[in-house]
């Protein structure tokens, strides 16, 4: 890599806002809030809305939309383009 033109890539605490799971991994961002991690560093903490913690589509909770019912529909309202 080229020196001088990357931005500092350093390790960090990632927070999910709504479950409060926090783990450790590498980030560009910063903050000015640090917290103690278990190995005893200190590291930026950045609280997140949204992690693969409590995202309908990591957790299984997303639903499969119908794809069946959307078939049908539309059937009916083109039924001279249904082949």
């Amino acid at each position: 890599m080229k020196k001088n033109i990357h931005p500092d890539y350093h390790p960090v605490v990632i927070q999910d806002a709504s479950t409060g799971t926090r783990f450790v991994t590498r980030s560009t961002a910063t903050s000015s809030t640090t917290t103690t991690w278990t190995d005893g560093n200190v590291y930026p903490l950045i609280v997140i809305d949204v992690t693969s913690d409590s995202h309908p589509f990591y957790t299984g909770v997303s639903t499969i939309p119908d794809r069946a019912g959307r078939v049908e529909k539309f059937r009916r309202r083109y039924p001279h383009l249904d082949r």
